[in-house]
């Protein structure tokens, strides 16, 4: 449940309460759509006061005429006249590539999630699912983008047919999530906000790539990108332009200019709440209101409440003094847990409040052995369990635990937490309780001896055996807890090295195999339900740490990558490939349920993940003046983008300190 700051908080729940069913109606029930439509035809509807001089002067069309004829309501009821809304909400980012956060924070989805991870309409006003394999999307007429142009299924008809099936934009061809067992759709436009993918075969995860924190979207601004596209551009403005940019052909000029998910170019029409205003580089980033927002509040008032988002760029590691300060009125990003006891003593003087929510993830610090590493005598011996197995039991997770956090983490294993529907109380213990004479007996079994008493085992080539563990270099938590692990191995005869660098980098080492092994972050969703893909549990992209080429191989559909290998060690990762398929054929949730606990308990065994900790909390400041923010949410980033499953757009500042926040701007 959403809260407001102190001073709000009775005025906030009374009206939730009178809005409960309104917006079960209006939002969670598609089949209500055209009563909807009926009850919102002739609805009057708010003007932001930051907008009424340009409307006056005739710069800018009435609300009436801006919003789409049946808007999207939401449960949000500010208490605050109209005239007293709007202020600058301050953020604080550790790079210019920052700005891609308002693309996730702002959460405007074609089909999003709720609270509960339900799909629900959004920026299409409804949607209908036949056979899990037929998709048929109903926009809101009337509905524009950020510079006031139509938002129709023209945009969606430019993206299927002007980029997704020309080769010199889609290079590889059609993108991977537009194809089923490597067939793509039929897709159609029966109408002007209508529009219909449909395939042989059910596709169970398009809804999700829709709800995603970075969504795969299947429309653009068609009347923007026209002008970057041999098909429609004059060839000599567009040879001109292409050389203007410094670009090597059209096809990259239109690339660029439609990073939309990059967020750094402030042409580039939107559909979030908030557009980018300032021309990156920049050490203060403004995000100004989108006068065609499609959704209202209760009251009929055009959200976003704040007109305006202020990112500053600044040094990380001095973010948590900038909070301390007093400089973000709302801050999640660069803050970690050992933040807590110093923030906590500054909030008064700092004017905020410090929130714990949970975090989505399946373990909070995590090891990643990559079995495609390419030295041979390492690849064999990582790619059996039972040294993965005994690397896991030498770990004093309670140690970890009470010097690092507190004592107020989870220790255990890499699955899913306890508020999933699938979570296994035996998994996070299984082989996760420290036993450094099991560790060390398995050891012994696999030939791995010591050159002396008390000195390093050696690998069969004859080799000390020591393990760099690499890092992206973005969390001093991670460096601290390799440090204890390294402790802990070092009894075991294995000396651990750390090795630091730039998360491209990072990642690029371990796609080519070059990494032993790496530390991250566990499950990226450590919330599913029967029906999200176990993508993260089997080899699916060669983004994953533990497996990059074989998950490449399943990728790029035997194009690229390694093909899993029939020896005896790697027979239950194949299984894991075989489940995840079977998952992808059917649309039984306790079928699907099935094969997710049968795939949690052998992921679990074989360790391809040396999960650490879990349950630590995420720290957010939230300024005293700022409402609506829940006071206990769960940051994640897939699914939920951080702050963007809550709807920042629905947050606002008291009554009066509106025109304070528009001073910081």
């Amino acid at each position: 449940m959403h809260r407001s700051t102190r001073q709000q908080r009775a005025i906030r729940q009374g009206a939730l309460a009178g809005m409960a069913l309104l917006w079960t109606a209006i939002l969670w029930a598609p089949a209500l759509a055209e009563q909807t439509a009926a009850d919102t035809s002739g609805a009057t509807f708010g003007e932001p006061a930051a907008l009424q001089a340009a409307v006056s002067a005739g710069d800018l069309p009435p609300v009436s005429q801006r919003l789409p004829e049946r808007p999207l309501v939401m449960p949000v009821d500010a208490g605050c006249p109209a005239d007293r809304l709007g202020g600058t909400l301050r953020m604080i980012g550790g790079s210019a590539k920052d700005t891609r956060t308002l693309s996730v924070f702002g959460y405007a989805r074609l089909v999003g999630y709720d609270e509960d991870y339900t799909f629900v309409p959004d920026i299409a006003e409804r949607f209908e699912v036949e056979d899990g394999r037929i998709f048929t999307f109903h926009l809101r007429p009337g509905m524009k983008w950020s510079d006031g142009a139509p938002f129709t299924a023209e945009d969606f008809r430019y993206f299927w047919e002007d980029m997704a099936q020309n080769p010199q934009i889609a290079r590889f061809g059609i993108p991977g999530e537009l194809l089923v067992e490597g067939k793509p759709p039929r897709v159609t436009f029966p109408g002007p906000y209508e529009i219909r993918y449909e395939w042989a075969k059910p596709n169970p995860n398009f809804l999700a790539t829709q709800a995603a924190a970075l969504p795969f979207e299947l429309y653009r601004p068609a009347h923007y990108l026209k002008q970057f596209h041999e098909a429609y551009a004059d060839p000599d403005e567009l040879a001109a332009r292409v050389e203007a940019e410094g670009q090597r052909n059209w096809a990259a000029l239109h690339f660029k200019m439609d990073r939309g998910h990059r967020n750094d170019n402030p042409a580039l029409p939107t559909l979030q709440p908030w557009k980018l205003a300032t021309e990156p580089p920049s050490e203060r980033l403004m995000f100004t209101r989108n006068p065609y927002f499609h959704r209202v509040d209760a009251q009929g008032r055009q959200l976003p409440y704040i007109d305006t988002v202020a990112l500053t760029i600044a040094n990380a590691d001095l973010i948590p003094a900038k909070v301390a300060n007093g400089e973000a009125d709302l801050q999640a990003a660069y803050l970690s847990f050992p933040n807590y006891p110093f923030l906590k003593r500054a909030e008064a003087r700092g004017g905020f409040e410090v929130r714990r929510w949970e975090s989505g993830r399946g373990s909070h610090v995590t090891l990643y052995p990559n079995l495609n590493v390419k030295d041979p005598a390492w690849r064999r011996l990582i790619q059996d369990a039972n040294f993965r197995r005994a690397l896991s039991l030498a770990i004093n997770r309670d140690d970890i635990n009470k010097a690092i956090f507190y004592g107020l983490a989870v220790p255990g294993g890499n699955t899913v937490l306890p508020r999933s529907t699938l979570f296994d109380p035996q998994l996070p213990t299984m082989w996760a309780g420290y036993d450094p004479d099991a560790a060390n007996a398995l050891l012994d079994e696999l030939g791995l001896g010591r050159e002396s008493r008390g000195g390093l085992r050696l690998l069969p080539d004859g080799r000390q055996m020591r393990i760099v563990v690499e890092t992206a270099g973005e969390s001093r938590e991670q460096s601290d807890v390799l440090q204890l692990i390294h402790d802990d191995w070092r009894r075991l005869g294995i000396d651990l090295l750390i090795r630091e660098s730039q998360r491209e980098v990072f990642r690029n080492r371990i796609k080519a195999g070059s990494t032993l092994m790496s530390v991250w972050t566990g499950l990226d969703n450590g919330v599913p339900t029967p029906a999200t893909d176990p993508a993260e549990l089997a080899p699916s992209t060669a983004e994953q740490l533990q497996w990059p080429s074989f998950g490449m191989q399943t990728e790029t559909g035997g194009e690229g990558g390694e093909a899993i290998g029939g020896s005896e060690a790697l027979a239950p990762l194949r299984e894991l490939a075989a489940l995840r398929k079977r998952w992808m054929r059917t649309d039984d949730d306790a079928e699907r349920a099935d094969i997710w606990g049968r795939m949690l308990r052998i992921s679990a065994d074989q360790v391809y993940t040396i999960g650490i900790v879990a349950g630590v909390d995420q720290i957010v400041a939230v300024a005293d003046t700022l409402n609506n923010v829940p006071e206990r949410g769960v940051y994640n980033y897939e699914p939920g983008a951080y702050f963007g499953i809550y709807h920042p757009d629905g947050f606002w500042f008291d009554c009066g300190a509106s025109a304070l926040a528009g001073k910081h701007g």
